[in-house]
């Protein structure tokens, strides 16, 4: 009997070779799709210039990724849409009426210095957004401009020299007093803050979405969201205990942190335990700044806090591998 020889054309390659189609760019492409309703919401209470300020942002991050991209000779990623979704987050931590120049030069150091000078996307140690608003606060007056909410008070797309300022609920709540604004105003987003904030409600739709697809899950949000409603519950600053926390949920930007940047795959842990950790980790910062702080709202320096943290918290209910021993495990 003849021996019969097979061959086959093998790829040798590294593991994992788990495959799955969530690409970065549909992951990517999905946030998009969930921040729409809040971005269609912010034109609806801020006026045109939302979406244009937005526009600005999106296109100035493609641009500078797209520019490093060539003059350090890497290759061209910016097809994976993560550029444009640092974009429009970083808009939606502005006010609407922010100077295009100061937004562009955020954008800048979002792009090169927090995202590719150490690496790109998946070495980036704090999420570049947040780390750009952080950085825009040296513009403070820019950066703590209010709109007062209504279509006689927008913003223009060129010039905000007639807008008509206010104060958001968290300036009154970081006095210990309930803000004028009701809890539905401030659920719905009638209220003023920046671009993407403001609706409690679209970025809940937000959150749906992006769980029905299976980007993102509950954990990080739900111990988020829960350690600052225990926490504000529990002390309330004299006030009444439920409308205190529900004002507290719903003002400011804890949606916006909690659903899209507290769980960004780069700058979150990937254990489920460091995850919980992280998320406790940034409620209770919330809190203590919004409480304590100088400034009125702690959600971003939270979790950019949290981030520095994310590389211990990774170690945290870290699997043993298989076959090894517990000792040598915890070495």
């Amino acid at each position: 009997m003849s021996q019969m020889k097979y061959y086959y054309e093998l790829t040798i390659s590294s593991s994992p070779h788990a495959h799955t189609h969530h690409t970065t760019r549909i992951i990517m492409r999905d946030v998009l799709i969930a921040l729409a309703p809040a971005l269609l919401g912010s034109v609806y209470f801020f006026g045109p210039r939302a979406l244009v300020v937005t526009l600005v942002s999106v296109l100035s991050c493609f641009l500078f990724e797209k520019l490093w991209c060539k003059l350090a000779k890497q290759d061209d990623k910016t097809y994976d849409l993560s550029a444009c979704v640092t974009g429009v987050l970083l808009a939606f931590v502005c006010p609407p009426t922010i100077e295009y120049w100061q937004l562009i030069i955020g954008d800048f150091f979002a792009i090169i210095v927090v995202k590719m000078l150490f690496g790109g996307i998946g070495r980036n140690m704090f999420n570049p957004a947040l780390a750009a608003r952080a950085f825009l606060f040296s513009w403070p007056a820019a950066m703590s401009t209010w709109v007062k909410v209504g279509w006689e008070n927008q913003a223009g797309i060129l010039e905000n020299a007639d807008i008509v300022t206010s104060a958001t609920p968290l300036a009154s709540m970081h006095q210990g007093l309930m803000p004028d604004t009701s809890i539905l105003d401030m659920f719905l987003g009638n209220v003023g803050g920046c671009i993407g904030e403001t609706s409690a409600l679209l970025l809940l739709i937000g959150l749906v979405y992006l769980l029905i697809r299976k980007v993102i899950s509950i954990r990080i949000p739900a111990f988020y969201i829960g350690t600052v409603a225990v926490l504000t519950f529990l002390f309330p600053m004299g006030n009444d205990r439920l409308p205190w926390m529900a004002a507290q949920l719903f003002s400011g930007g804890l949606m916006l942190g909690a659903i899209f940047m507290a769980t960004d795959y780069v700058t979150s842990p990937i254990t489920r335990l460091g995850q919980v950790i992280y998320a406790i980790g940034c409620g209770l910062l919330t809190v203590a700044i919004r409480y304590f702080g100088s400034y009125n709202e702690g959600v971003s320096y939270a979790i950019l806090i949290m981030n520095a943290c994310v590389v211990l918290l990774d170690r945290v209910g870290r699997p043993t591998k298989y076959g090894a021993r517990k000792e040598a495990a915890k070495c």
